[in-house]
């Protein structure tokens, strides 16, 4: 997923970044680690891992690097065989897509790895890999589960939906009652993506992609459900969706203008630095009048992950393993109000706990937007179908989309 820049946070990476190189090559016989890390709003929390990891480990010393638009920062590195020690990487396509070209490295075996709770473990294979090799560990998970302002619920004396049909009614009852249920921002076409995956995750078959690899299914055929429901939305959204942007939606849900924002718990940082008093819940979103059948979409948010032919494979697996010990995992889940990824470890934050159970239940299920290659710009075409409201241009573009790009294409999911 992608997050608002944090410039401020940014500039801050880049002034320690070059203080600390600084201190370091004066120090020749100390390793130096460069730790690329994707998320501008977990630099603090990093920063703290690091400073802690340098103070034990003396002979290595860590520096971390965030930079704006890390994928685009990574592909470039890629190309010049200059891959940072240890990286983050978001669990998505473009991950798969590195994995599966065998420029990671192997970490089948790694101790780490064996206290992964499964379901986390196979979202993670899934993504992508090279041959049967393991490419990464991940280090937290989110919840695509969204959030909502407990006191406007609360005044209005509704509960969190458990049906497709109770979700209508707390929208239709917010609204009788001039509350926005809630704001769609869709100058930023990522935004519509947490809804999507939610719906499709829910309304389509698990096997829809196997069979489209097959030529055994279509878009066309299958996702007129899931176009529907997401004219549902779109209908009972706010008229002012064209023009507003992730900040934008943030900004409304922490004044108190509109009562759930549309984002998973990777948002809740962002929602508390706007403001702290915010009593939050969150709900999966259900697609369908049987609550039973409601599985939740959750992500590996954080892999770590290093190059294939490292250059200081010790250290860095050092470093990766300091990580991935249960007390820092504690740690970044409780201020990143992430899922933990170990067995044994719950979140800490109230929010993400309210969902908590679709975990502990293995009712999770992976991102669609995943399987999708980049390439077939769903995001771009999903924005263009909200704004117009035309379903079957979409799905056949999705189709053709997809046609071409699995005629070239060698990705994880093989289209």
């Amino acid at each position: 997923m992608r997050r608002s820049a944090a410039a401020a946070a940014v500039a801050a990476t880049m002034l320690l970044a070059a203080a600390c190189s600084a201190a370091g090559g004066a120090e020749d016989d100390v390793v130096e680690l460069e730790f690329f890390q994707f998320k501008p709003e977990a630099f603090a929390t990093f920063n703290g891992l690091v400073e802690q990891f340098n103070a034990t480990h003396p002979d290595i010393r860590v520096r971390q690097n965030q930079v704006p638009d890390a994928e685009t920062a990574i592909r470039t590195r890629l190309v010049r065989e200059d891959l940072p020690d240890v990286m983050t990487l978001n669990g998505n396509a473009t991950y798969g897509e590195i994995a599966s070209a065998g420029v990671l490295y192997d970490f089948s075996g790694e101790e780490s790895l064996t206290e992964v709770r499964p379901a986390i473990l196979e979202i993670l294979q899934d993504l992508g890999r090279y041959e049967e090799q393991t490419n990464g560990i991940p280090l937290a998970s989110n919840a695509n589960a969204f959030v909502y302002n407990k006191e406007i619920f609360a005044e209005h004396g509704l509960e969190p939906p458990q049906t497709w049909s109770e979700f209508r009614t707390v929208v239709e009852e917010l609204a009788a009652a001039g509350v926005q249920p809630y704001a769609l921002t869709l100058v930023d076409a990522w935004t519509t993506m947490p809804y999507f995956n939610q719906l499709a995750a829910n309304l389509v078959p698990e096997d829809f992609f196997d069979r489209l690899a097959e030529d055994e299914a279509s878009f066309q055929e299958a996702y007129p459900p899931v176009a529907d429901a997401l004219l549902t939305l779109t209908e009972n959204g706010n008229d002012d969706a064209a023009g507003l942007g992730y900040d934008d939606g943030n900004r409304l849900f922490a004044n108190g203008e509109s009562a759930i924002l549309m984002h998973g718990s990777y948002v809740i940082p962002a929602v508390r630095a706007l403001n702290p008093d915010l009593d939050l819940g969150s709900f999966a979103l259900p697609a369908t009048d049987d609550p039973a059948e409601t599985k939740l979409v959750s992500g590996v948010d954080v892999i770590l992950t290093m190059g294939a032919n490292p250059r200081h494979e010790e250290e860095s697996l050092e470093f990766i393993r300091f990580l991935m010990e249960p007390e820092n995992i504690q740690r970044y889940v409780d201020e990143q109000s992430a899922v933990p990824t170990l067995e044994g470890l719950e979140p800490s934050d109230p929010t993400v706990a309210e969902v908590f159970p679709f975990f502990e239940q293995e009712r999770v299920t992976s991102y669609v937007e995943h399987s999708i290659p980049p390439a077939v710009n769903l995001q771009p075409l999903t924005q263009a179908f909200l704004l117009s409201g035309n379903s079957d241009r979409w799905l056949r573009e999705l189709d053709e989309e997809w046609d071409k790009v699995a005629a070239r294409s060698s990705f994880g999911t093989e289209p």
